[in-house]
């Protein structure tokens, strides 16, 4: 006998994951898993998929279409778990992303292979929010931490793997293989699900907001498109440009009003007034969506170029950036989980986030190849102190029933500034190549160089060495300095840390309660509906 009346033993349940979450879990990581890894996969296969399928005009379409349709379904998927259940929703954004999949796989054209990208990035944004939505249904805030740190090491790994499997298998079994991969993975991820997964029911009259859902589209479509097009296909003065700005305005515009106005919109107005979520998607926003990934963009061309590494090895040598992730998040997540408080980890990451990226706009020509793998590492330590963090703090600062819409809802912001900060960085970049270029080589030199456009690593390392050094200088000169015009950015990012408010994180609680008092300017409970009660592992109607 325990001694331990009914509900005692209820709340030391309540303060555990439910049984067999290990299986749960590990499905949930392969479904997130495929997800990260088709961002970035297609790039090393992209030079041979284009020339099999005649598509290049429309090769940057095979991962804006992933991307773009991704991150607009990132709040619908959030916001419908909370009012209809995670399962269905999950299973589900499995099976789109699976048909998708097949159909790239079996392409004979670029039509049908943006299409099928198009309905993978339907179903992998489903798969981003709702598992980790499925892990705070399931596991109560303190012991979350534990499991949001190989999260966070998903992305990271899905960053790098991604280009260096698809290389692989472009190279060896054939580029359909990138897509093709994805079938037993999802199936695998799939039955887990099916079989494994109980969550409770939400018995809550759904009104899906259509209206909001297109705004969004919009404003989503032409910031990507701003993003993506302007500086590059187009110059930022060209007219289709300024049209697509405009619209982006005038729709996000629209969006923010329309969510005003009706009774269960996509991205409710109300986590705007939680401190925790407003600070912690901008810190997000300024030191995820651009110190990483604009790193991760730029950082493997920088080592073709400049050390004249091949595709494969400069993927290899960002590995220290994982390895520095793993090596934080799981440390820091195991504190969290002990104490309850999470502040401290986003001050020292981004603190240290800062410095390494210091240190990258000190980097020469001359600088050894292991020092800049160790700039690396060191980014990825401030990394794995912020990233999952951050989507750990905002769920704990809402009821239940709003945990995948304030989850998705960062999520969607934070790939948002990435696509912007990826883009300031590449605009400023190439401003600075030609300059650059300009000035270090003669007309006669510039002729034989071909322009920026055709520059590619091996044509670079194929020029006369006087012409392939100043072409060397000029990347190495163009793109180190722009790491220092970021330094502000994540001076600004420290301070939004020192200013995340700190909710403790309950024992077994539930998201958004708190034994002790919350932190002022924190969201509390929606009362205007009944909160669904969850009890980890033993839900009273599941489904």
């Amino acid at each position: 006998m325990s001694g331990l009346t009914p509900a005692e033993t209820e709340e030391q349940d309540s303060s555990r994951a439910p049984h067999r979450f290990g299986l749960i879990f590990a499905g949930l990581m392969t479904a997130m898993l495929l997800s990260s890894l088709d961002q970035t996969i297609v790039s090393t296969a992209l030079p041979t998929i284009v020339g099999e399928l005649h598509g290049m005009n429309h090769m940057a379409w095979v991962t804006t279409a992933y991307i773009l349709i991704a991150t607009i379904a990132m709040p619908v998927y959030g916001r419908l778990g909370d009012l209809m259940g995670r399962k269905t929703l999950f299973l589900g954004a499995i099976a789109v992303f699976v048909a998708g999949s097949a159909t790239a796989g079996v392409a004979q054209d670029m039509t049908v292979l943006i299409i099928g990208r198009a309905v993978q990035g339907l179903g992998g944004g489903g798969l981003m929010i709702t598992a980790q939505a499925i892990v705070a249904d399931l596991v109560p805030p303190r012991q979350r931490a534990k499991y949001m740190a190989p999260i966070g090491a998903v992305f990271g790994l899905a960053s790098v793997a991604g280009p260096l499997l698809g290389g692989w298998f472009t190279d060896s079994v054939g580029w359909r293989w990138a897509f093709w991969i994805n079938l037993p993975l999802g199936v695998l991820a799939f039955s887990i699900a099916a079989f494994t997964l109980r969550l409770p029911r939400r018995q809550v009259k759904v009104a899906i907001d259509y209206l909001g859902i297109a705004l969004m589209a919009a404003a989503v479509t032409c910031t990507v498109l701003v993003a993506d097009w302007g500086g590059t296909d187009y110059a930022w003065t060209d007219p289709l440009i300024l049209g697509l700005a405009v619209g982006a305005v005038v729709a996000w515009s629209l969006f923010l009003y329309s969510q005003s106005r009706v009774a269960e919109p996509v991205i409710p107005l109300r986590l705007f007034r939680s401190r925790i979520f407003n600070i912690a998607t901008l810190l997000g926003m300024v030191v995820i969506g651009v110190g990483m990934f604009a790193v991760i963009s730029y950082m493997p061309t920088y080592l073709q170029m400049v050390y004249g590494a091949s595709a494969t090895e400069s993927g290899l040598l960002l590995i220290p950036m994982v390895v520095g992730l793993i090596a934080t998040a799981q440390p820091s997540g195991q504190l969290i989980s002990r104490t309850g408080r999470y502040k401290i980890f986003p001050i020292i990451g981004a603190a240290v986030v800062g410095v390494s990226v210091l240190l990258m706009s000190t980097l020469d020509t001359s600088t050894p190849l292991v020092v800049l793998c160790g700039y690396v590492f060191l980014l990825g330590t401030g990394v794995g102190l912020i990233m999952q963090n951050l989507a750990l703090a905002v769920q704990n600062a809402f009821p239940p029933d709003d945990v995948g819409t304030a989850t998705s809802s960062n999520n969607f912001f934070r790939e948002i500034g990435a696509t912007l900060g990826t883009a300031a960085v590449g605009a400023v970049f190439t401003h600075r190549l030609n300059d650059q270029l300009a000035a270090r080589l003669s007309a006669a030199d510039a002729k034989i160089a071909g322009s920026t456009d055709s520059l590619t690593p091996a044509l670079v390392h194929s020029l006369p060495d006087r012409i392939q050094d100043a072409v060397i200088l000029a990347y190495q000169q163009a793109l180190t300095p722009v790491f220092r015009y970021l330094l502000p950015l994540f001076a600004l990012g420290l301070v939004l840390a020192f200013l995340l408010p700190e909710k403790r994180l309950a024992d077994g609680s539930g998201p958004g309660t708190d034994p002790e008092t919350p932190t002022a300017g924190d969201a509390g409970p929606d009362t205007s509906r009944p909160t669904p009660t969850l009890s980890a592992g033993r839900p009273s109607r599941c489904r």
